[in-house]
């Protein structure tokens, strides 16, 4: 039997915790046939690749349901997350409204209030408790996911909060009858349950709020794609919904309009802002036979394209994605926070027991005993530890994305915070990946001598000649009719100008016309690793136009930052020693390979590989093995596809400062997600000791179960909190 493994993304519903995120993960990886599982807390989305053979979506999604959860294939447009916001506010104000009263009647004799009525506490027991089952009844959503995980043997958070507020008013309950059956005046605990449901929901208000701004950026990307758009048929107008488009469709698009799909002009020109896709804040200018990408604005003009990709295959689409699998994806750092999470729910019940038990056998009243259980039970909190690393990878690989960096995985960005070595390929890379004149030496007049050169390549279709003929009209020469054209392969051409011949190509060309020519004139050229292009008449050379592909102006810069921040820089290329030797020295690189084979790149990446992380930057079909081979593969956006596909993180916009962006971005992440890990870990590890009452008798320290509420909030907004300082990170 073949395998065909299948890759699906699910939304998960009713993950509160990371303990949820580890019962979701645990239930579906117990399943036969699946192989890899990941779940997202933050983004409550799960990826599970799985074998077709054995499995399906709706035996995932059962097994997700059976552990007391909710699934549903995937949708981007998930609605589930703004309706759970409009929820919780009203579940939140209305919770108010009665823990007002509540607090008011059970604290009236601390704040100087005197009601006689209440002064009984049968009386005071009944007003309590009805202004508690209101509280109770909204927040009925804890209770019950609370006790059907317990009952599963899968605790989470929602099962200390259900236990915490549960053991107060069963207490109180009990109390509530001792008072009435036998006069006593035992005190109540109604208002600390209505405290912890109310004060929990303060809290997942805030941090949902404050989660939502974590995935601002793929919600931003989303909304860059109009959902209808303006397409030519029978030579009428027609609006369509975008996703109607199909390649082929003739799309019209205006002034001040985000472009539908990639395409091609065919009519018209235009500036479009493509700073949403590239990070660059200049607008480009088009014409026909310009490409134009899906999510970028028409600043000015009207134009008429040919779509090319549309839907899932346009780069927006592919950009979304690419975003989106990085803040799914998982950390190698992240597994410490999960290993801890499975086991920390039960490990805090355990505690809050303990704790009780002891403070009995001490001599505690049981009042004062269970205050302490239940004080342990709502101050520990694993949301912390589960938002520790989502948060910040979403931030920061959504900050990344606004630069035009798009990250592909969290590994990719734990990793690139390691990085020692940059391995980076020369053409396209380094150099601009396309000739360019760089000197002009004529032995004639010079207009004259550009004129006969402009005229003679204009015929040819070599990408040397075409440098030669850009140059001649940016500088404004005047094209001569040239006749009787002829190429020679791999040497040069002839043709004739105002009734005389003339040559270009190669010196070897030259030479082979009966022409004479000093090679040590020009052996500055060579080693400045340029190509001569000779022109000559039948008798003498008349001048020499120097081709080279150019270093990028950004090179040098990121050069220069990679080795300040003490990162080893190799170039590979395939070009000959002399002009590796003058890249190599021009961009301040410290070492260079030159005349290397793709299999060899691969081989020198692994070599480095013995002694430090590496990164690879390329562009080409022929970087791909050193690519995959690489720590970190990193594609300049403009390469070709195969080498973006086996690429851990693609560059936009073919600028090598990006690589040291990416580097400094991802220390950041990294230095983020640690300050997270802290901040759970001794939260944790101070407060449970303090609600235990560890304190207690050295100090007097007692921690009211309605304050270890607040604080067990407080924690998951610090956290989201100090995430979202991401946003302020600066290139």
């Amino acid at each position: 039997m073949v395998i065909i493994m299948k890759n699906q993304k699910f939304n998960v519903m009713g993950m509160m915790c990371s303990a949820c995120q580890a019962h979701v993960e645990k239930a579906v990886k117990n399943l036969d046939g699946v192989e890899s599982v990941n779940v997202n807390l933050l983004a409550n989305t799960m990826d599970a690749c799985y074998d077709e053979n054995v499995l399906n979506n709706k035996k995932i999604i059962a097994a997700v349901k059976k552990a007391g959860y909710d699934a549903k294939e995937y949708s981007a447009q998930n609605e589930e997350y703004s309706e759970n916001a409009d929820k919780t506010k009203k579940q939140l104000i209305l919770s108010i409204v009665f823990l007002i009263p509540l607090m008011l009647v059970s604290m009236s004799h601390m704040v100087g209030v005197h009601i006689p009525v209440l002064e009984n506490m049968t009386v005071l027991g009944i007003a309590e408790i009805v202004l508690l089952i209101p509280i109770l009844i909204l927040n009925k959503k804890y209770f019950i996911n609370g006790f059907k995980s317990l009952f599963k043997l899968n605790p989470n958070m929602d099962a200390l909060i259900a236990l915490g507020a549960g053991v107060s008013v069963a207490y109180s309950v009990y109390n509530l009858i001792i008072n009435s059956v036998y006069g006593m005046s035992e005190h109540y605990y109604f208002e600390s349950a209505g405290m912890i449901l109310t004060f929990i929901t303060i809290g997942k208000f805030l941090e949902s709020k404050s989660k939502s701004k974590t995935s601002s950026a793929i919600s931003k990307l989303i909304k860059l794609t109009p959902k209808t758009a303006i397409v030519e048929k029978d030579g009428e107008e027609i609006e369509v919904p975008t996703t109607s488009l199909k390649q082929g469709d003739i799309v019209i698009c205006k002034n001040g309009l985000s472009i539908p799909v990639d395409g091609k002009i065919i009519e018209g020109n235009c500036s479009v802002d493509e700073s949403a896709i590239t990070g660059e804040s200049i607008p480009a200018d088009k014409a026909v036979g310009d490409n134009v990408t899906g999510g970028t604005v028409l600043q000015s003009g009207y134009i008429k394209i040919e779509a090319v990709n549309t839907g899932a295959d346009t780069t927006l689409s592919k950009i979304i994605k690419l975003v989106e699998d990085a803040t799914t994806s998982k950390a190698p750092i992240a597994r410490i926070a999960d290993r801890i999470a499975a086991v920390f729910v039960p490990s805090v019940i355990g505690i809050a027991i303990i704790t009780t038990i002891i403070w009995l056998l001490v001599g505690a009243d049981f009042g004062r005993a269970i205050s302490f259980g239940i004080a342990v039970l709502v101050i520990s909190c694993p949301c912390a530890l589960g938002l520790a690393t989502p948060t910040a990878i979403m931030v920061g690989t959504g900050k990344a994305a606004q630069y035009g960096i798009l990250i592909k995985s969290a590994e990719a960005v734990e990793i690139a915070n390691k990085v020692k070595t940059v391995v980076l390929d020369k053409t396209g890379t380094i150099t601009k990946g396309e000739p360019a004149v760089t000197d002009v030496l004529p032995y004639i007049e010079k207009d004259d001598f550009l004129k006969i050169a402009y005229a003679l390549e204009n015929e040819s279709e070599h990408p040397l000649g075409k440098a030669v003929v850009e140059y001649a009209k940016e500088n404004g020469v005047e094209l001569l009719k040239a006749k009787n054209f002829k190429s020679y392969t791999g040497s040069g051409i002839s043709a004739e100008i105002e009734n005389k011949k003339y040559y270009s190509g190669n010196l070897e060309f030259i030479k082979k016309n009966s022409i004479d020519f000093d090679n040590n004139s020009i052996k500055e050229l060579y080693n400045n690793g340029k190509t001569p292009l000779f022109f000559a008449d039948e008798k003498k050379v008349i001048g020499i136009i120097a081709v080279a592909d150019i270093i990028k102006e950004s090179s040098k810069d990121a050069v220069s930052k990679l080795n300040s921040l003490d990162i080893e820089t190799v170039m590979l290329t395939g070009d000959n020693k002399q002009t590796a030797e003058y890249i190599k020295k021009a961009a301040g690189i410290k070492t260079a390979y030159s005349q290397v084979l793709p299999n060899e790149k691969e081989e020198i990446v692994r070599k480095y590989q013995e002694n430090s992380v590496v990164a690879m930057v390329g562009d080409g079909i022929n970087d791909s093995p050193a690519l995959v081979r690489a720590d970190v593969g990193i594609a300049i956006g403009a390469g070709t596809d195969i080498a973006i596909d086996s690429a851990d993180i693609v560059l936009m916009k073919n600028d090598l400062t990006d690589v040291v962006t990416t580097i400094k971005l991802s220390k950041a992440v990294l230095r983020n997600i640690k300050e997270n890990l802290f901040w759970a870990f001794i939260y944790n590890i101070i407060c449970i000791p303090l609600a235990a009452g560890a304190f207690y008798s050295l100090l007097g320290w007692q921690l009211q179960p309605m304050f270890g509420t607040i604080a067990m909030s407080l924690s998951s907004i610090c956290v989201v909190s100090n995430a979202l300082r991401l946003k302020r990170f600066n290139k």
